[in-house]
């Protein structure tokens, strides 16, 4: 019975041709019917119209380009707005109503999810990230004043005579525009607060940007570039514009200082036919009309002086020094100053104010007296700003590093001094290149073993007379001055003293500074006769000092570099400047105008816009006649 039971299971199989299978008949048309089933959705595919690939928005194609395709690209789409004026890419105005730091601060407590829809906003920003969900929302990133917020754009909310898609379809990252809404909170689905937001109801171009900007995550890092483009570096950096607004900050206390003291601020001559003020090598440009060379300022100091002979008898200046000498970390041959003369001083009542001034200032600052300060090669320095600061005598403390007894003050000018310092140099192993005068050696010795021990404000005291030849000699000590510098991680920040109000001992200085010239030093000052007769009219006892605003901004912001401090430091030419791309202008052809009295020939589009001296002068001369 079993054997023939098998057997008529074996008579019900069916072969099923496909895979060679024997099974049920059931099986077997189940198989079929799928078979069927997929030969008609193939046939269905190979006849259907080939599906249409998902196209990348014209930003995502955009963020393949090279820079200069962009910036090409870019110049043609903006020349064609500029033209068809839908919408025109530099309108005249839009009017802004809302700070947006007051707006992140008065709208902070905003609920998710609440909106006030009564609360017109009206903001100008620039766009750092856009992002799109559809055609019909649209998210922006804007950044002004330093701070930022998202904007929020749907098609339902949109005003204005521009509809939604054409109020953004021309908007990339960098361009700034006016935003019109209210204020809100989004209410995300994933998270459970939202992002304090402006809802946009109308988006106005106001300036398109030409160029792609960093993208955030990379940043803008290059540090030549960024002194370079500086514009671009405070765009995209936000360290670097609170370095800038520090800064400010700075200036400002020290005005409000000087002014609540009754001191009057005054401006002095930028070009002397003298450069006197201070032992430095001065920039020399020459006048045209009168034929004569002139220096740029390398420092006020005698101007000032003689205002306060003329009864202004308390005086200060910041401005800009001008001295042709080497760039470095610290150096830049154009630098900021602040200087103040005050009539009935002398060195010690000026320490008091430097303590007092200063100190103040890194308390307005930073909110204490304690910074930190990191050095090129990585050290850290904590430093103590509050008075009273530590002095040192000069000659005590180079003879202490010297282990030997330095000749007497009213020696220190002579030849003997020179051989003993040469010898000093020798033994310590401290160089200094030619000319090897008594100034320079002794400066020398103080950099070496003074100056290298001062991290806290540190003043330096009891100089020789002929390194000051504008300080009034010391009272109780022959040879030396009352003067006296400030020191702060190892280096000058402020330089003070009783001033020389003596006419014969001024002569006198001045003979030895021309003396110092002969052997060689450029950095040596001339005798200024208008000075000098000035000091016979009487100049009252006096005090003076002078602050290098910058090195003071360096150290209080934690840059080690100048240029980091300067919002547009000198920077060597650059080889292909200027060689590289053509000017948005010509990219897209435009032609400049003619101006009355300027020949058209005396243009060239590819050129930069600066005319020769001898055409100006020549065109001008032809507007002149009639």
């Amino acid at each position: 019975m079993a054997e023939a039971g098998a057997a008529d299971q074996v008579a019900n199989l069916h072969l099923d041709e496909v895979t060679g299978e024997q099974v049920s008949k059931s099986e077997l048309k189940k198989r079929q019917k799928q078979r069927q089933l997929e030969d008609k959705k193939r046939e269905k595919a190979a006849t259907a119209p080939p599906k249409p690939k998902a196209q990348k928005s014209e930003e995502e194609e955009e963020s393949q380009l090279t820079p200069n395709q962009y910036y090409e690209i870019r110049c043609r789409k903006i020349q064609q707005l500029r033209h068809s004026k839908a919408p025109n890419p530099y309108p005249h105005k839009f009017k802004v109503t809302t700070d947006l730091r007051d707006f992140l601060k008065h709208h902070e407590s905003i609920k998710t999810g609440e909106h006030l829809k009564d609360v017109e906003v009206r903001l100008g920003g620039r766009i750092y990230t856009k992002r799109a969900s559809g055609t019909k929302l649209v998210f922006y990133d804007i950044r002004a004043e330093g701070v930022k917020v998202q904007v929020m754009c749907q098609a339902q909310e949109a005003a204005g005579e521009v509809p939604f898609e054409q109020q953004h379809e021309h908007l990339r990252r960098g361009d700034i525009i006016g935003i019109v809404g209210y204020p809100g909170r989004t209410a995300p689905r994933n998270r459970p607060e939202g992002e304090l937001s402006i809802f946009a109801r109308e988006i106005i171009l106001l300036t398109p940007c030409l160029h792609q900007i960093p993208s955030e995550h990379y940043g803008f890092k290059d540090q030549e570039q960024r002194y370079r483009q500086r514009y671009l570096d405070l765009i995209m950096n936000d360290n670097s514009r609170n370095v800038f607004l520090t800064r400010s900050k700075m200036i400002t206390y020290i005005r409000r200082y000087f002014d609540e003291k009754n001191f009057v601020e005054v401006e002095t001559p930028m070009m002397n036919a003298i450069a006197g003020g201070a032992t430095a090598k001065p920039f020399v440009t020459h006048h045209n009309d009168l034929d004569m060379n002139l220096f740029m300022r390398v420092a006020p100091e005698l101007y000032l002086k003689m205002l306060i002979v003329g009864g202004l008898e308390r005086v200060y200046e910041l401005g800009r020094q001008f001295r042709n000498e080497g760039i470095d970390l610290t150096h830049n041959p154009e630098f900021t100053t602040c200087e103040f003369y005050m009539a009935y001083a002398d060195v010690y009542d000026i320490m008091d104010i430097t303590e007092d001034l200063v100190s103040g200032l890194v308390k307005h600052v930073t909110g204490g007296y304690q910074t930190t300060f990191h050095t090129q090669t990585g050290e850290e320095y904590q430093v103590n700003w509050e008075k009273p600061w530590k002095r040192i005598d000069m000659i005590g403390a180079l003879e202490e590093a010297c282990a030997e007894k330095f000749p007497p003050g009213e020696e220190l000018h002579t030849t003997a001094t020179n051989d003993f310092l040469k010898r000093m140099l020798k033994k310590t192993n401290v160089e200094c290149t030619p000319p090897q005068t008594n100034a320079r050696m002794l400066d020398k010795l103080v950099g070496e073993f003074i100056e290298e021990t001062c991290i806290n404000p540190t003043f330096i005291t009891g100089h020789p007379q002929m390194m000051s030849p504008l300080a009034k000699y010391h009272r109780d000590r022959p040879g030396l001055c009352e003067r006296f510098e400030a020191f702060v991680c190892k280096k000058e920040i402020v330089n003070a003293y009783t001033e020389l109000n003596d006419p014969f001992d001024q002569r006198l200085r001045f003979e030895e500074q021309a003396r110092q010239k002969d052997q060689g030093d450029d950095e040596a000052q001339m005798v200024d006769e208008n000075f000098c007769t000035s000091l016979e009219f009487g100049l009252p006892p006096t005090g003076g000092w002078g602050m290098g605003i910058d090195r003071l901004v360096m150290f209080l912001t934690n840059n080690y570099s100048i240029k980091e401090v300067l919002a547009f430091p000198f920077m060597k030419e650059e080889a292909n400047q200027g060689k590289e791309k053509k000017p948005a202008a010509e990219m897209v052809g435009i032609k400049p105008e003619v101006e009355e009295g300027i020949r058209e020939s005396g243009f060239d589009a590819s050129k930069s816009l600066l005319i020769d001296n001898d055409l100006y002068s020549a065109q001008v001369e032809h507007v002149r006649k009639p």
